[in-house]
C-alpha cells in the first residue's frame, strides 16, 4: 500500500509518538487532575509538559493552550465562545465546513449576525487586500485558512495579522494543514487564536485538537461539567485552561501530541525540503500529462489537487485504490467554497497529500499509475 492522504490524517507515526501513547497506556492512565494520589499527579504533571511543549511552539503561554477533542472542536469553540449577536465575521473562500458550518449555524440562530467571505484574488492564496474588502464597522473577527486543504493554497497570515493589530479585530487561524510544516509565532503574527490538528502534520494520534491563544480576550465555554476545580460551584470556572476542558481529556493522545511536536522541530528543517521535493517532481511529472492540476508550482506543503478531464474524482481514486493499492483523497474534501471557485463542483478533485515519510518510488509509482488510467481511458 502507498498512502497519500495526510492531510486528511497522517499514517506512519514516529517511534516515539507510538512509545509516548504505549506509555499513556501503561503508566499513565489515572484521570488528571480529578484526584490528589501519586497517579493522578503524575499523569497531570506529563499533560502540563505536553502544554508547555505546545506553548513554547508557538509563542504563548501554557495556560492559553486549549486541549479540545480534534480541531474541528477547537474552531467551534473559537467561534461559538467568541460569538457576538450584533457582529460582523469575515471567513474565505478557502475555509471548511468546521469553520463554515458554525458560521452559518450563528446566521440562522441570530438575523442579526452575518458574515462575509473573502475572494482569492492573487494565484498563492488569501491575501490582506482580500481580507480588507470585506471588513466594515461591525466585524469583530477574521478567520483565515492558513494552507488550503484542497490545493495547499497559503494565506499570507503575517501580513494580515499584521494589519489586524491596530483594528481590535480578532484574528483565528486554522492551522489544520499548516502545523508542523510552518512556523507559528502567534504572538508575533498578531494571531489571536490558532486552531491545530495533531494527528496531521505534527504526526500524532487521533482523538485531540488544540486551541492556542494569544493574551486575555472574553472566550466563553461551549462545553460545561466536571474541570476537578470548585467542584462545589456550579458555574463554570473563570481561570483557563480547564475554563474550556471539561470531562476527561484524551491523555494517550495529549501525550503523543507532545513527541510530535519534538519529532517534527529536531527534523524540521529536513521534514520542509523533503516535501519540497516531493512536491516540485510530483508537480513537474503530471503536469507532462493531459490533466487539470489546481496546485501551483510554488506552493509545495506536500498537498498536491487534479482532476482528468470528464471523469469523476472519485472514479480516478476508487482506480488507484484498487488497481494500485494507492491511497488518495476524491470528492469535495468538507470545503465547497474552494471548489466553487476552482470550477470543480461537478467532479470534485482528487487530492495527493504527503508525509516526511513518503518516497519518490512512491511517487513514481502515482504517476506511472495515473499514465496508465489516461491510457485505458482513452481507448
Amino acid at each position: 500500500m502507498i498512502y497519500l492522504d495526510n492531510s486528511a490524517s497522517s499514517l506512519i507515526k514516529p517511534k516515539c509518538v507510538q512509545k509516548a501513547v504505549l506509555s499513556a497506556l501503561t503508566e499513565y492512565s489515572a484521570n488528571p487532575g480529578r484526584s490528589g494520589h501519586k497517579q493522578a499527579l503524575k499523569t497531570a504533571m506529563m499533560v502540563e509538559d505536553v502544554r508547555t511543549t505546545v506553548a513554547n511552539h508557538v509563542g504563548t503561554t501554557p495556560d492559553n493552550v486549549i486541549f479540545t477533542l480534534n480541531c474541528t472542536d477547537a474552531l467551534n469553540l473559537a467561534i461559538l465562545g467568541s460569538f457576538q449577536p450584533d457582529g460582523h465575521v469575515v471567513c474565505t473562500v478557502n475555509e471548511h465546513n468546521s469553520v463554515l458550518r458554525p458560521l452559518e449555524h450563528l446566521r440562522q440562530c441570530s438575523p442579526s449576525f452575518s458574515y462575509s467571505v473573502a475572494k482569492q484574488s492573487g494565484k498563492l492564496g488569501i491575501t490582506w487586500q482580500d481580507i480588507e474588502n470585506q471588513i466594515t464597522d461591525k466585524t469583530y473577527m477574521v478567520i483565515c485558512n492558513h494552507i488550503s486543504n484542497v490545493n495547499g493554497d497559503v494565506a499570507d497570515i503575517e501580513e494580515i495579522g499584521k494589519n489586524l493589530k491596530d483594528k481590535n479585530i480578532l484574528f483565528l487561524v486554522d492551522g489544520a494543514q499548516g502545523g508542523g510544516h510552518f512556523v507559528y509565532d502567534i504572538k508575533k503574527m498578531n494571531i489571536s487564536m490558532l486552531a491545530l490538528a495533531p494527528h496531521k502534520g505534527f504526526y500524532g494520534p487521533q482523538g485531540v485538537g488544540c486551541l492556542a491563544m494569544n493574551g486575555n480576550f472574553n472566550l466563553q465555554p461551549i462545553r460545561f461539567g466536571g474541570t476537578g476545580t470548585n467542584s462545589l460551584e456550579l458555574s463554570q470556572p473563570n481561570s483557563s485552561p480547564e475554563r474550556f476542558e471539561s470531562g476527561t481529556i484524551n491523555t494517550p493522545a495529549i501525550l503523543g501530541f507532545g513527541e510530535g511536536i519534538k519529532f517534527v522541530e529536531e527534523n524540521f528543517k529536513f521534514i520542509q525540503e523533503k516535501l519540497e521535493d516531493l512536491t516540485t517532481y510530483l508537480h513537474y511529472e503530471l503536469s507532462k500529462l493531459p490533466i487539470e492540476i489546481y496546485t501551483k508550482t510554488e506552493n509545495t506543503n506536500g498537498v498536491f489537487a487534479f482532476n482528468i478531464p470528464n471523469v469523476e474524482s472519485t472514479d480516478v481514486a476508487n482506480y488507484l485504490n484498487e488497481k494500485w493499492g494507492i491511497c488518495v483523497r476524491s470528492g469535495y474534501h468538507c470545503a465547497p467554497l474552494k471548489h466553487k471557485s476552482l470550477g470543480t463542483l461537478d467532479q470534485g478533485a482528487v487530492r495527493v497529500s504527503l508525509s516526511f515519510f513518503n518516497t519518490y518510488q512512491e511517487i513514481e509509482k502515482l504517476v506511472l499509475a495515473v499514465r496508465t488510467f489516461l491510457k485505458h481511458s482513452q481507448k
